[in-house]
Parts: C-alpha cells; structure tokens; sequence
C-alpha cells in the first residue's frame, strides 16, 4: 500500500484529486499546489513505489504503478480526478487507460504516451557517488552533492528525498530498483482502451518532452484532451510556476 498524505475536508462530498509524482521524487514536492487546491475538494498526495515512505520492490512497471494508484482510489470512495507528473503522468494515463471507470477528469504534467530515449542512469551514478551518509544537514549534503551534480535546482529537488534523519542518513529512494528498471521507466508499455474522459496535458513551454510525436499519440489515446504549454517552464513546470499551473489544473476541475 502506498504512503500517503491527504489534504482537506475528510467529509467532502467531492471526489479526491489523486496526485502522483515524477521519477526521484516524494508527495511532498506537490505540497504546496496540495495545500491551495484542497480548499475547495480533498486531495491526496502519494509516495510511488520505490519513493518516500512507500514499500521498496524489485519491479517498477507502469502496469504496477497503475494498479497501486487504482488501489488508493478504491480506498477512498473508488472514484477520483488524477493529476500526473512525468513517471507520475505515465502511471495516470496507464491508471485511465486499464480503469477507467476510477478516473474521472486527468491531467498530464510534460509527458506523453511515448518511449522515450533518454535514461536517467546519470542521476542514480551521481546519488551513489556521494556520500550522504556523512552528511549532518541538508546544505551539507548538497556541497557533497555538487561534486557529482552541477544543476542546483536538480539538486535542490533531489534533495527533498534525502532523510537525514534516518541514522545514517539515506535517499529514500530504492536506487537499485529504479536503475534495473529503467527501461521500462522511459518506456511505454501501452494496451488499454482510449480514455473517452476530460484530459488536460500541460506541457513546458521550454521542455522536450512532449514533440509534435508525442501530441499525436496523446490524441489517440485521449480523444478528449486539451493540450495546453505553460510560457517560461521546463519540465518541472509545476516547481518553476506553480502560480499559473494551479488556477489552470483548478479551472480544469471544476469543470
């Protein structure tokens, strides 16, 4: 079962917003668009497989992480809207596609329905390089971390699953796992039936992720999806402009 954190009214007679996020990350990176989106409907932030507080496999599919976000669902009313980033977005379309009656509006932050090339075998070399296990807090973990990592906004949003308190300290994150599985992480497993519900992708205006190849595939997959780009944002667009990504998910909705 996944962890979990809700965020609202508990009586609310409003189905929950589910939200799932991207590959190295915890529930806790959509805290703050939780916090604002939960003043008018519940909403429910989980730790995917292999992340955060949640239970560590040796198998990471996104046949898996669809079938641990349906069993969320059904234990919290059996009906919800999902909102997906990156690895997050994938398990949410494969969530409509393989259950569809659990779904029932879904947005797609900057993925696509797509293999996709890239690999991410970079950031667990550099996770395994440092030696976080010495660290005494989170600004000296990130000094340790730069020797392998230049971006400071990667390491800044990396560093959110580092738990200092753990003794030593450790990534909350089955590195191992997530390594042997990556091709399946970039790739697309499809199967399903096109999800006939509301979609709202949303996509950085500066990212690659999703290519003219990849809105071709979102509407096979999604006849009814609006596909809109966020101006000024990569791929983590709900970090860089959250501002304009929660009235947007919120206006989307409320219908």
């Amino acid at each position: 079962v996944l962890a979990t954190t809700r965020y609202g009214e508990t009586g609310s007679s409003r189905a929950p917003l589910l939200i799932a996020h991207g590959l190295f990350g915890s529930g806790k990176n959509f805290g703050v668009i939780a916090r604002n989106l939960a003043k008018n409907r519940p909403v429910i932030t989980v730790d995917m497989r292999n992340h955060g507080a949640s239970p560590w496999t040796e198998t990471h599919t996104y046949p898996e992480l669809a079938a641990d976000l349906a069993e969320v669902i059904e234990a919290n009313g059996g009906h919800a809207d999902v909102l997906g980033h990156s690895m997050g977005g994938k398990a949410a379309m494969a969530l409509a596609l393989t259950h569809p009656a659990l779904v029932g509006r879904l947005i797609v932050a900057d993925i696509a329905p797509v293999a996709y090339g890239h690999t991410q075998d970079g950031i667990i070399e550099a996770l395994e390089a440092t030696d976080v296990a010495s660290a005494t807090s989170r600004s000296g973990a990130d000094t340790l971390l730069a020797q392998q990592l230049d971006d400071h906004s990667v390491r800044a949003f990396l560093l959110q699953s580092l738990d200092l308190k753990a003794s030593p300290p450790r990534w909350k994150m089955n590195l191992a796992a997530l390594r042997a599985n990556m091709e399946n992480l970039t790739g697309w497993p499809g199967g399903g039936t096109p999800f006939d519900g509301p979609a709202l992708f949303l996509r950085g205006g500066d990212s690659d992720y999703v290519t003219d190849r990849g809105e071709d595939a979102i509407r096979e997959f999604f006849p009814q999806a609006v596909i809109e780009a966020v101006p000024g944002t990569g791929h983590w667009l709900h970090a860089e402009k959250p501002g304009q990504v929660t009235p947007r998910v919120a206006e989307f909705l409320n219908g």
